[in-house]
């Protein structure tokens, strides 16, 4: 390899992070690789799970309710949650996972016998933050939708919108996580909410859309923060669903579950505000 090519270097436009990499370098979402002058996708079909899942454990409510779908994860993650509750695979660069390839073609299959065996509507890709991943998701969903089945992404929405156009068109339903709405929580959580606003807004254009937001004690429990919250989905479409869920230890939080009252308290905040508003993981 020439000098100069080991010292070029390459900005990745995925995610807010603009990882700056330089020849055989992995970027901090470990799913982005430097290789050969370009900037390609380490897990492009790389599986670390494959499950039929109801789509209200996405969650969704109001997309295809009573329905299975086909969902299938990855490794990798660009945030950095304290709380994630699998971080074994969203903090994997996947060498110490069991995993298996396969190409959108075999996915469609998959999905297609699952369809006519099981009440599967399409696939969802999720687990781990597939869209650090675009291109399998872009690939496989133009397949699924050519066999008039539905997609689903579920992500954390901190991407950019270049990647958002690359897949929105074959894109049914998102569930986007909403972490917080302070920024400084965000900084925390390695995330920016500037761009988690503004890929949820342009999801909403085109797919249906569900927002999730994991209550944290001492995090993100405020009354002010949710009404700010609720406040700002309402002037985007105040029949977005919101999901307000419980959050129980995991990974490097240790603190108790979040208090059901509290979520109770936080749900109703956001009632006023939003026609449909559910609390999860109770």
């Amino acid at each position: 390899m020439s000098e100069d090519k080991k010292m070029a270097r390459k900005t990745c436009n995925v995610c807010h992070r603009g990882c700056s990499l330089s020849e055989g370098e992995i970027g901090a979402c470990k799913g982005r690789l430097f290789l050969d002058g370009e900037i390609k996708s380490r897990n492009y079909g790389v599986l670390t799970s494959l499950a039929l899942d109801p789509i209200e454990k996405k969650p969704l409510r109001r997309f295809f309710p009573g329905s299975n779908i086909l969902s299938l994860g990855s490794f990798g993650c660009n945030m950095f949650c304290g709380f994630c509750q699998n971080h074994d695979i969203s903090r994997s660069d996947g060498r110490d996972l069991e995993t298996r390839e396969y190409t959108p073609r075999e996915i469609l299959s998959i999905a297609m016998r699952a369809r006519e065996e099981d009440n599967n509507i399409g696939v969802a890709f999720t687990y781990n933050e597939p869209l650090i991943g675009f291109e399998f998701v872009r690939d496989t969903a133009r397949l699924i939708s050519e066999a008039k089945m539905k997609n689903v992404v579920v992500t954390n929405g901190c991407i950019s919108l270049s990647v958002l156009s690359e897949i929105a068109p074959n894109i049914d339903a998102m569930n986007i996580d909403l972490k917080s709405f302070n920024d400084e929580t965000y900084k925390k959580l390695g995330g920016d909410l500037d761009t988690v606003k503004l890929f949820i807004k342009n999801a909403a254009k085109s797919s249906h859309i569900e927002l999730t937001t994991l209550i944290v004690p001492n995090l993100n429990d405020s009354k002010d923060e949710m009404e700010n919250e609720a406040q700002w989905i309402a002037s985007i479409d105040r029949d977005i669903p919101l999901h307000i869920t419980r959050y129980f230890p995991r990974y490097k939080f240790v603190s108790p579950p979040t208090d059901i009252e509290i979520l109770k308290t936080l749900a109703e905040i956001a009632k006023s505000h939003l026609k449909y508003v559910y609390i999860g993981n109770v």
